[in-house]
Protein backbone atom coordinates (compact mmCIF):
# COMPACT_ATOMS: atom_id res chain seq x y z
CA UNK A 1 0.00 0.00 0.00
CA UNK A 2 2.91 2.33 0.66
CA UNK A 3 4.01 1.87 -2.96
CA UNK A 4 0.43 2.37 -4.19
CA UNK A 5 0.26 5.64 -2.24
CA UNK A 6 3.34 6.88 -4.07
CA UNK A 7 1.93 5.77 -7.44
CA UNK A 8 -1.33 7.63 -6.74
CA UNK A 9 0.64 10.80 -5.96
CA UNK A 10 2.71 10.38 -9.14
CA UNK A 11 -0.50 10.01 -11.11
CA UNK A 12 -1.79 13.27 -9.65
CA UNK A 13 1.45 14.97 -10.68
CA UNK A 14 1.01 13.65 -14.23
CA UNK A 15 -2.36 15.39 -14.41
CA UNK A 16 -1.02 18.87 -13.70
CA UNK A 17 2.62 18.63 -14.74
CA UNK A 18 3.21 20.88 -17.73
CA UNK A 19 0.16 23.06 -17.14
CA UNK A 20 0.84 26.72 -16.41
CA UNK A 21 -0.25 28.25 -13.13
CA UNK A 22 -3.13 30.24 -14.64
CA UNK A 23 -4.55 27.00 -16.06
CA UNK A 24 -4.16 25.25 -12.70
CA UNK A 25 -5.94 28.12 -10.93
CA UNK A 26 -8.75 28.41 -13.53
CA UNK A 27 -12.22 27.61 -12.20
CA UNK A 28 -14.95 26.29 -14.48
CA UNK A 29 -17.55 28.40 -12.62
CA UNK A 30 -18.03 30.36 -9.42
CA UNK A 31 -19.34 27.16 -7.88
CA UNK A 32 -16.44 25.10 -9.25
CA UNK A 33 -13.01 24.36 -7.90
CA UNK A 34 -9.72 24.76 -9.69
CA UNK A 35 -7.10 22.07 -10.14
CA UNK A 36 -5.08 24.04 -7.57
CA UNK A 37 -7.81 23.71 -4.96
CA UNK A 38 -8.06 19.96 -5.55
CA UNK A 39 -4.28 19.61 -5.15
CA UNK A 40 -4.36 21.41 -1.82
CA UNK A 41 -7.48 19.58 -0.69
CA UNK A 42 -5.95 16.17 -1.36
CA UNK A 43 -3.01 17.10 0.86
CA UNK A 44 -5.19 18.65 3.58
CA UNK A 45 -7.35 15.55 3.90
CA UNK A 46 -4.21 13.39 3.94
CA UNK A 47 -2.73 15.55 6.71
CA UNK A 48 -5.91 15.50 8.81
CA UNK A 49 -6.39 11.74 8.46
CA UNK A 50 -2.80 11.04 9.42
CA UNK A 51 -2.87 13.46 12.33
CA UNK A 52 -6.16 12.15 13.67
CA UNK A 53 -5.54 8.43 13.19
CA UNK A 54 -1.99 8.36 14.38
CA UNK A 55 -2.24 11.22 16.88
CA UNK A 56 0.97 12.91 15.78
CA UNK A 57 2.08 16.09 14.07
CA UNK A 58 0.37 19.42 14.45
CA UNK A 59 -0.89 21.64 11.69
CA UNK A 60 1.52 22.42 8.89
CA UNK A 61 -0.32 25.58 7.89
CA UNK A 62 -3.55 26.63 9.69
CA UNK A 63 -4.55 28.86 6.75
CA UNK A 64 -4.30 25.86 4.40
CA UNK A 65 -6.40 23.83 6.85
CA UNK A 66 -9.22 26.30 6.24
CA UNK A 67 -8.75 27.03 2.54
CA UNK A 68 -8.57 23.40 1.48
CA UNK A 69 -11.32 22.08 3.75
CA UNK A 70 -14.23 20.63 1.78
CA UNK A 71 -16.52 22.69 4.04
CA UNK A 72 -15.07 25.87 2.52
CA UNK A 73 -17.75 27.35 0.29
CA UNK A 74 -16.82 27.03 -3.39
CA UNK A 75 -16.85 30.81 -3.79
CA UNK A 76 -14.15 31.03 -1.10
CA UNK A 77 -11.98 28.65 -3.08
CA UNK A 78 -11.08 31.40 -5.54
CA UNK A 79 -8.39 32.89 -3.33
CA UNK A 80 -5.60 30.34 -3.29
CA UNK A 81 -1.92 30.64 -2.46
CA UNK A 82 0.59 30.36 -5.33
CA UNK A 83 1.02 26.92 -6.89
CA UNK A 84 4.57 26.59 -5.53
CA UNK A 85 3.21 26.85 -1.98
CA UNK A 86 0.50 24.28 -2.66
CA UNK A 87 3.03 21.85 -4.14
CA UNK A 88 5.41 22.41 -1.20
CA UNK A 89 2.53 21.68 1.18
CA UNK A 90 1.72 18.47 -0.70
CA UNK A 91 5.36 17.37 -0.42
CA UNK A 92 5.54 18.06 3.33
CA UNK A 93 2.33 16.10 3.90
CA UNK A 94 3.56 13.18 1.77
CA UNK A 95 6.94 13.12 3.54
CA UNK A 96 5.23 13.05 6.94
CA UNK A 97 2.87 10.33 5.77
CA UNK A 98 5.71 8.14 4.51
CA UNK A 99 7.72 8.77 7.66
CA UNK A 100 4.82 7.67 9.86
CA UNK A 101 4.10 4.65 7.67
CA UNK A 102 7.77 3.63 7.83
CA UNK A 103 7.68 3.93 11.64
CA UNK A 104 4.65 1.68 11.72
CA UNK A 105 6.15 -0.86 9.31
CA UNK A 106 9.34 -1.02 11.38
CA UNK A 107 7.31 -1.53 14.57
CA UNK A 108 8.53 1.78 16.00
CA UNK A 109 5.13 2.68 17.46
CA UNK A 110 2.74 1.65 20.20
CA UNK A 111 0.60 -1.39 19.38
CA UNK A 112 2.51 -2.17 16.15
CA UNK A 113 0.20 -4.98 14.95
CA UNK A 114 -2.87 -2.82 15.40
CA UNK A 115 -1.16 0.17 13.76
CA UNK A 116 -0.17 -1.94 10.72
CA UNK A 117 -3.82 -2.79 10.18
CA UNK A 118 -4.83 0.83 10.64
CA UNK A 119 -2.09 1.94 8.23
CA UNK A 120 -3.39 -0.34 5.46
CA UNK A 121 -6.91 1.03 5.82
CA UNK A 122 -5.67 4.60 6.15
CA UNK A 123 -3.50 4.32 3.03
CA UNK A 124 -6.36 2.81 1.04
CA UNK A 125 -8.57 5.74 2.10
CA UNK A 126 -5.87 8.28 1.19
CA UNK A 127 -5.24 6.59 -2.16
CA UNK A 128 -8.96 6.51 -2.94
CA UNK A 129 -9.36 10.17 -1.98
CA UNK A 130 -6.38 11.10 -4.17
CA UNK A 131 -7.95 9.28 -7.13
CA UNK A 132 -11.39 10.74 -6.43
CA UNK A 133 -10.06 14.25 -6.87
CA UNK A 134 -7.87 13.15 -9.78
CA UNK A 135 -11.11 12.33 -11.59
CA UNK A 136 -12.29 15.90 -11.08
CA UNK A 137 -8.88 17.27 -12.07
CA UNK A 138 -9.16 15.21 -15.25
CA UNK A 139 -12.57 16.76 -15.95
CA UNK A 140 -11.16 20.27 -15.56
CA UNK A 141 -8.26 19.34 -17.87
CA UNK A 142 -10.78 18.11 -20.45
CA UNK A 143 -12.82 21.31 -20.14
CA UNK A 144 -9.63 23.22 -20.93
CA UNK A 145 -8.92 21.11 -24.02
CA UNK A 146 -6.08 18.98 -22.62
CA UNK A 147 -7.69 15.68 -23.64
CA UNK A 148 -8.58 12.61 -21.69
CA UNK A 149 -6.45 11.89 -18.65
CA UNK A 150 -4.27 8.79 -18.80
CA UNK A 151 -4.99 5.74 -16.68
CA UNK A 152 -3.23 5.51 -13.30
CA UNK A 153 0.33 4.18 -13.19
CA UNK A 154 -0.53 1.28 -10.87
CA UNK A 155 -0.86 -2.23 -12.26
CA UNK A 156 -2.30 -3.56 -9.00
CA UNK A 157 -5.31 -5.72 -9.87
CA UNK A 158 -7.12 -4.34 -6.79
CA UNK A 159 -7.19 -0.88 -8.40
CA UNK A 160 -10.38 -0.72 -10.39
CA UNK A 161 -12.65 1.83 -11.95
CA UNK A 162 -15.89 2.08 -10.01
CA UNK A 163 -18.59 4.56 -11.05
CA UNK A 164 -15.98 6.55 -12.99
CA UNK A 165 -13.51 6.76 -10.09
CA UNK A 166 -10.33 4.78 -9.54
CA UNK A 167 -10.59 2.81 -6.29
CA UNK A 168 -8.14 0.62 -4.38
CA UNK A 169 -10.54 -2.16 -3.38
CA UNK A 170 -9.43 -3.70 -0.07
CA UNK A 171 -12.34 -6.14 -0.16
CA UNK A 172 -11.03 -7.53 -3.43
CA UNK A 173 -7.51 -7.68 -1.99
CA UNK A 174 -8.77 -9.62 1.02
CA UNK A 175 -10.74 -12.05 -1.15
CA UNK A 176 -7.65 -12.70 -3.28
CA UNK A 177 -5.50 -13.28 -0.21
CA UNK A 178 -8.04 -15.75 1.18
CA UNK A 179 -8.22 -17.57 -2.16
CA UNK A 180 -4.41 -17.76 -2.28
CA UNK A 181 -4.35 -19.29 1.22
CA UNK A 182 -6.90 -21.96 0.27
Amino acid sequence: MRHEYELARQYTLSLYDGLDESTIMWRPSYQGSSIGWHLGHQAAVNHHALRNWINRDGSINPAFDRIFDAATDEIGRAFLPPLAEIVAYREIVAARTLERIDEILSGDCRAPDQMRRIAVTMLAGLINHEYQHDCWVGEVRQALGHGDPPNPLSTNPCLLNCDGYWVMDLTLAQERAETARS
